[in-house]
Order: C-alpha cells, then sequence, then structure tokens
C-alpha cells in the first residue's frame, strides 16, 4: 500500500471522533430497576387505577356517598348500585371510593409531615454536633419506648374524632424511625470532604441541610414516604372503626367497617364490610409492592439484579 495512502488513512483516524456510550445518571439507573421489578410495577398499575377511579368517579357519578335511597336500604349489589347500599340505603361503592380518597388524604398528608419532622431530627442529630444530637436522640428513644397502640389511642381520645386529629395523632406516632435513619445517613455524610469545608467557609446548619443533608438523604426519604402512606391508611382505618377517627357520616375504609360489625350485617348483608376490607387490603398491598421495588431501585448493590 503507497506511503500517502496510508497516511491518508491514518490522519482520517485520528481526526475521527471517538464515540463513547454515554452514562446513565443515578436517577436513571434507578428508574430502570424500579421497572425491571413485575411485584412494583403491578402494584403502580392497581394503586393508579383505583386513584384515577377515586379521582374521576364524583364528575360522572350522579350518586353521592351520602345520598339516601329509602327504597334501596340493605339492597345487594344491582345495575342501579354496583356494590349495594348500607343500612340507610347509601351507594356502598360511592362511599368505598370517597373513603378511599379521605384515607388517602389522611395518610398522604400525615405522612408528609412526618416525613418533615423525621427529616429535620435525624439531620439536626446527625450534623448538628454533640449537644444536638444527644438533645435530639433522647427525645427519639422517648418516643420509641412508650407503646404505640396506647400512645394512639390516648392521643385520639384527647384530640377527639375527625380529618384533622387523626392526621395530626398518625404524625406525632410516625417519625421516631425515619429520624434514626436519616441520622446514621447523616453521621458518615458529615466526615465528607465537601461537607467539612462548608463548615471550615462558615456555613451554618440550615446551609447543611438544605445543600447537603436532603439530597443525599432523597432515597431513605422516598421509600419511607411510600410505605409509610400504606401504614398510615391501616392507622387510620383502624382509628376510625374504633370510632376514634374519621367521623360519620364522611365516609373512610375504617367506620365502613365499624358500621357493618354487627353480627346481622356480617351473616346477611357481606357487601357492606367485604368490598371495604378488599379496598384496604389491595391499596396497603399496592402501596408495599411499590415501596419495596423503590428500596430496591435506590439500593446500588442491586445494580445489575
Amino acid at each position: 500500500m503507497p506511503s500517502s495512502i496510508r497516511a491518508s488513512r491514518s490522519a482520517d483516524m485520528a481526526t475521527t471522533p471517538i464515540s463513547h456510550p454515554r452514562a446513565k445518571s443515578p436517577a436513571r439507573r434507578a428508574l430502570g430497576r424500579f421497572g425491571s421489578k413485575p411485584g412494583a410495577m403491578i402494584g403502580l398499575a392497581v394503586f393508579a387505577s383505583l386513584l384515577l377511579l377515586m379521582l374521576v368517579h364524583p364528575l360522572v357519578s350522579g350518586i353521592g356517598p351520602n345520598t339516601i335511597d329509602l327504597r334501596a336500604i340493605n339492597q345487594g349489589p344491582s345495575a342501579s348500585h354496583w356494590l349495594g347500599t348500607d343500612g340507610v340505603g347509601r351507594d356502598v361503592f360511592a362511599r368505598l371510593l370517597e373513603g378511599g380518597r379521605i384515607s388517602l388524604l389522611v395518610a398522604v398528608t400525615s405522612s408528609v409531615a412526618s416525613l418533615v419532622i423525621g427529616f429535620l431530627i435525624g439531620a439536626v442529630a446527625g450534623l448538628g454536633g454533640r449537644i444536638a444530637d444527644a438533645i435530639a436522640m433522647r427525645s427519639v428513644d422517648v418516643a420509641m419506648t412508650l407503646p404505640p397502640v396506647i400512645l394512639l389511642l390516648v392521643l385520639a381520645s384527647i384530640t377527639g374524632p375527625g380529618i384533622g386529629p387523626t392526621i395530626l395523632v398518625i404524625s406525632l406516632l410516625s417519625w421516631p424511625v425515619l429520624s434514626r435513619l436519616v441520622r446514621s445517613r447523616l453521621l458518615e455524610l458529615g466526615q465528607r470532604d465537601f461537607v467539612v469545608a462548608s463548615r471550615g467557609m462558615g456555613a451554618g446548619l440550615g446551609h447543611l441541610i438544605w445543600r447537603h443533608a436532603l439530597p443525599n438523604s432523597i432515597d431513605i426519604l422516598v421509600v419511607f414516604a411510600t410505605l409509610q402512606v400504606a401504614s398510615a391508611i391501616l392507622l387510620e382505618a383502624g382509628l376510625s372503626f374504633l370510632g376514634l377517627g374519621v367521623p360519620p357520616p364522611d365516609a373512610s375504609w375504617g367506620n365502613m367497617l365499624f358500621a357493618a360489625r354487627s353480627t346481622t350485617v356480617l351473616t346477611n348483608y357481606p357487601w357492606q364490610w367485604m368490598f371495604p376490607g378488599l379496598a384496604l387490603v389491595v391499596v396497603v398491598l399496592a402501596i408495599n409492592f411499590i415501596g419495596d421495588g423503590l428500596r430496591d431501585a435506590f439500593d446500588p448493590r442491586s445494580e445489575g439484579a
């Protein structure tokens, strides 16, 4: 081969840029791991479908959750009442979806509140120094040593029934575990060079929490929030079943089960308790599947799994 041709090819190879595959960002890798979990995707599809049904039902249905039909008291499932009616003639399907909206409202709001409380206390403990850590952790120890069921009942009896008090009670009960998780993460983070450099440049605690603690704890917060929603739904249902949660005539899955607790209803009108109980089980399972998928997605050790 002539030397001029070889020189020309060498020049072309030298000037041709070599393409490298672009590395995926951590968020894209986590999203890919989440999408590879069949249970998580099934849970997401089920939860999204139920949530959409809860949102659009009041717009397309002419039956309200508190609309009484005296001609259809304790009527079984039919064309006019798909899931039957209760003891005063209210549509079970409408109340089921309205109860789901209220239960999710209580669960999401209380989860956000407990998320904020737990994160701030954990962040102060992890980055605020030895004295702040000792004070914050002693408060966590006190909160975790109290019997949760008894504390829940005492707080509920003090605040009384209602949506707002129920949110408050669940929020005050759910934050200690998150604060310990955040603290353990930030104790290690506080030894990193970029955090030490920020301290050396005079950064305050608020700056450290906002710029370093929050971005590096986002995986813990997302997983905790998802699983806490499922736990809060169960707590709200339990409180409402005991008459300390959402009071009638507002619908929730817990007080629907409470209204169907008599032996007569259990044996003769099973649709009044079967559908709320089934909805509770399905939604909690779906959210738990989503939470498990998010936990695996944010876990670096599941890379390539």
